[in-house]
């Protein structure tokens, strides 16, 4: 798709791409017609490369801007990938990083005996200026069993709420089939201020929880999946000052290009879409997304975003 520039690199970035039994495009798509109000992607994960060439950070962002895409937050999932998400977002003005052991990744570190030592690492890089958020973190019992890798997701979870807290971040949350128990340790803790369901996966009744709770709903490519109505309908009841955007990135990428390489260019697809769910124009939608991003994260800008946790004592 394009020619590779010359780019900061790091030895930690991993393929996305495993031996499945069946044959994917691995083609990048094509640029979607540029956004004319800049908006931003909330959740992405630059370290993981795909497709037939995967993108480098600096070509993620040169087509992202080509399209309207103002920044991105890339996001970590264990001690290793987010130390990566902290780097990478000190190499470029428009990328912020978010760190967190994922659920998934909790129970092993509890069995290594290194869960405690791990949320020390992840508490210590939250300092970083560049660092915008705790995540991915929550619960997932998608694939978990047995009482002792439940109990370390919870232990994880309340222990990374708890970072949120005390360093004044928002917290992105991985929420698989366990949206009841997400619900009940938020409201047994205490709920961060900002409190994200990245790549959303509820339903209505989800929605309306949120929705009074004052919690973010991220919504990603799949929201534009044929079987996905249940998030169709939580996106038409979640306040549109409670609404973001995210690709997921190398996943979910958005219908007409499900299967296909995703990166943070293509969040216009799946803005289109979910505007024309909503009846809402295109440009007051993009514009709304970009405000709550902002009002969430803070600013992209180096010398803004000094400034913005200077007065905010965000990230102390």
């Amino acid at each position: 798709m394009a020619e590779h520039a010359a780019d900061h690199t790091h030895p930690t970035r991993r393929a996305a791409t495993a031996e499945t039994g069946h044959r994917r495009d691995l083609n990048y798509p094509d640029l979607p017609e540029p956004l004319r109000i800049p908006c931003y992607d909330n959740h992405t994960h630059l370290e993981i490369e795909d497709g037939e060439q995967g993108l480098t950070i600096d070509e993620h962002v040169r087509l992202a801007e080509s399209v309207g895409i103002a920044g991105a937050i890339t996001v970590g999932g264990d001690v290793s990938s987010s130390r990566w998400q902290v780097w990478a977002a000190n190499q470029s003005p428009k990328l912020l990083a978010a760190v967190a052991i994922h659920p998934n990744e909790a129970p092993h570190f509890a069995a290594a005996g290194e869960l405690d030592a791990g949320i020390a690492a992840i508490d210590e890089l939250a300092a970083d200026a560049r660092v915008a958020a705790i995540g991915e973190t929550g619960l997932d019992f998608f694939r978990t069993e047995g009482d002792g890798p439940i109990a370390a997701q919870y232990e994880s979870f309340e222990a990374h709420i708890d970072i949120a807290k005390r360093r004044g971040l928002p917290v992105q949350i991985h929420d698989r089939e366990a949206h009841d128990e997400v619900v009940a340790t938020l409201r047994r803790v205490g709920a961060p201020e900002g409190t994200v369901f990245h790549c959303f996966s509820g339903d209505e009744s989800l929605g309306r929880i949120a929705a009074d709770e004052g919690w973010y709903c991220s919504f990603a490519g799949n929201v534009t999946f044929k079987n996905a109505q249940n998030l169709r309908d939580a996106l038409k009841v979640v306040p549109l000052e409670r609404i973001l955007v995210e690709t997921d990135a190398p996943f979910l990428t958005p219908v007409p290009f499900r299967g296909r390489p995703n990166a943070p260019y293509l969040i216009p697809v799946t803005l289109r879409f979910m505007a024309a769910e909503l009846g809402i124009d295109e440009d007051e939608f993009a514009a709304q997304i970009a405000k709550n991003t902002l009002e969430l994260y803070g600013p992209f800008d180096p010398e803004q975003r000094a400034a913005w946790q200077h007065d905010t004592k965000r990230g102390s």
